[in-house]
């Protein structure tokens, strides 16, 4: 097992003026064109209620600041944290929330094309908002969504082969009676998951919107994708193997080396760059 830490200091990859002026949960990947392209939550008035369309930023290395490009995805109703899949054949699907889940297709990243997404047996409540797809080895799909389960922050799990037929196979994470931070919502946010050699490695934030969280992104570790345990709070159950002074981050890969990113509202003081997303170099230490 690895540890991840941040082994440097935060620096602005992509800061919107025309389209907003803060960038929240995000979506940060290489195009099939070489160019890294990120999809933001964002607004000018902020708040959840306002977020209506996504800031989009592009640049041809994580060590330049994006280019901001066009507002995405107005629809006329909210959009909440964007994950963007490619595949194989070289189109995008980007899955965005609040409930129920919502798909758009793209083969250039400017036109965006709304789709039909299914999510079978799903149980009410499991699947508010920030969604993250990944990709097995047998090239099968794992999403990841945060909600509620019996009134409690969770992790829903669910599987598909082609990106549009989803079914839900259970919770990857779960929160016990002991779980620390109790709120309607759930606390759970923005989940993301890296796999390296045999582990895979869920980062999620873990917050209620208080200052005091709004920056505490826990690290959960296991061998199996589809279950990373019960949370209560680190004194049993699933314990995380690290906690990161990061909000709804993304981990990437660049030239060897690893990258998470950390943004969020206005008004919180200890923000890295206020309005921005930040990046930071990854490094992991064997346990």
């Amino acid at each position: 097992m690895k540890i991840p830490y941040i082994s440097s200091n935060w620096r602005v990859l992509f800061k919107p003026y025309k389209t907003g002026n803060y960038i929240n949960d995000h979506s940060l990947f290489k195009a099939h064109d070489g160019n890294w392209h990120l999809f933001g939550i964002t607004s000018f008035k902020g708040g959840a209620t306002n977020e209506r369309y996504f800031a989009h930023g592009v640049s041809p290395s994580l060590l330049s600041e994006m280019k901001e490009e066009r507002q995405e995805i107005d629809r006329g109703s909210l959009a909440w944290a964007p994950c963007v899949i490619r595949t194989d054949g070289d189109y995008y699907y980007m899955f965005y929330g609040p409930s129920p889940t919502s798909l758009a297709v793209s083969f250039d990243l400017y036109e965006w094309y709304n789709h039909t997404i299914t999510l079978k047996n799903e149980p009410l409540f499991s699947a508010h908002r920030d969604h993250f797809v990944l990709r097995l080895d047998d090239g099968s799909y794992l999403m990841y969504v945060v909600g509620t389960k019996d009134k409690r922050g969770c992790v829903s799990l669910f599987s598909s082969s082609n990106l549009i037929d989803w079914e839900f196979e259970g919770y990857a994470l779960t929160s016990g009676d002991d779980a620390p931070l109790q709120c309607p919502w759930g606390p759970m946010e923005s989940p993301y998951v890296v796999k390296m050699d045999d582990y895979y490695y869920l980062f999620l934030t873990y917050t209620n919107c208080s200052p005091e969280s709004y920056h505490n992104t826990l690290v959960f570790a296991s061998k199996n994708p589809r279950s990373f345990g019960e949370y209560n709070g680190g004194n049993c159950g699933s314990v995380p193997i690290t906690t990161l002074f990061a909000h709804a981050p993304e981990v990437v890969l660049e030239n060897g080396q690893y990258y998470i990113t950390t943004c969020g509202w206005l008004g919180y003081d200890d923000v890295p760059n206020s309005g921005a997303v930040s990046i930071a170099t990854l490094d992991w230490i064997e346990k």
